[in-house]
């Protein structure tokens, strides 16, 4: 079966939802579905090259300013699920976009669309930052056209 990603080459997490991801209503819980965004967004930024010691290193990071969830169908227990994350815009300068698309694979269902405005922040002071040159050479040739 063909998946049929919003974007070309996400990076992709494959995920199921444990029987304590549940909730009253034997869905996945949404919480769950947040943090799996925020784990696929670690994985793809530490693949490209930058990873937690390095935001530290730099003393800044790219931190979530908005977020969105589009919640499209439920997910159950034991379900194979994949989740693909892309760098989508940017300014160049102190703004990036991340999107998420999670599937369903048995069937290649979209279940949940995301997105995350993020904006470049000293971590030392909070305020936002220009992205450092390490920022730009790692993020920027990896985000798609908008």
């Amino acid at each position: 079966m063909s998946l049929n990603w919003d974007h070309p080459q996400p990076h992709v997490l494959e995920l199921s939802p444990a029987a304590a991801d549940i909730d009253g209503l034997d869905h996945t819980n949404n919480a769950v579905y947040v943090q799996w965004c925020e784990k696929a967004g670690w994985s793809h930024s530490e693949q490209l090259g930058l990873g937690l010691a390095d935001y530290r290193r730099l003393d800044r990071a790219m931190a979530i300013r908005r977020s969105e969830y589009d919640y499209l169908l439920p997910t159950t227990a034991g379900e194979r699920l994949l989740l693909g994350t892309w760098l989508y815009a940017t300014d160049g300068k102190l703004n990036m976009e991340r999107r998420f698309q999670l599937l369903r694979a048995s069937d290649g269902a979209t279940v949940l669309r995301g997105r995350w405005e993020l904006v470049c922040i000293e971590i030392s002071s909070g305020r936002a930052r220009r992205m450092p040159a390490e920022f730009c050479e790692v993020y920027l040739p990896a985000v798609i056209a908008g």
